[in-house]
C-alpha cells in the first residue's frame, strides 16, 4: 500500500485489524459493544528520532503486525482508510 503520509521522527502509521464481531461462544456483538482493536499492521514509518549521538533508527518496519495500547495514537481517515498515527514507544510488541 502506498500512502502519501510521511510520519515525522519516531512516529508510525498503523492500520488497525478489524474488531471481533463475535464472542468465542458465537454471540454477534453490535458495533457499540465491540472493543477497539489493539493489533494492527505497520504501513509507514518515520526516519527515527535524533539524539546527541546522531539518528536513532526505527525497530519496526512496514508490514510488521504489532500490538499497541488500547488508547494509543491518533485516529485519522486517509484515502478512505481508518489509520492510527502513534509514536514507536506506544507499540508494545511485534507479533
Amino acid at each position: 500500500m502506498s500512502l502519501k503520509i510521511k510520519p515525522l521522527e519516531d512516529r508510525v502509521v498503523v492500520e488497525a485489524l478489524a474488531a471481533d464481531e463475535k464472542t468465542a461462544s458465537g454471540i454477534i456483538l453490535p458495533d457499540t459493544a465491540q472493543e477497539k482493536p489493539q493489533q494492527g499492521t505497520v504501513v509507514v514509518v518515520g526516519p527515527g528520532k535524533s539524539d546527541k549521538d546522531g539518528k536513532v533508527g526505527m525497530t519496526v518496519k512496514p508490514g510488521d503486525v504489532v500490538l499497541y495500547g488500547k488508547y494509543s495514537g491518533t485516529e485519522i481517515t486517509h484515502e478512505g482508510k481508518e489509520l492510527l498515527i502513534m509514536r514507536e514507544s506506544d507499540i508494545l510488541a511485534i507479533l
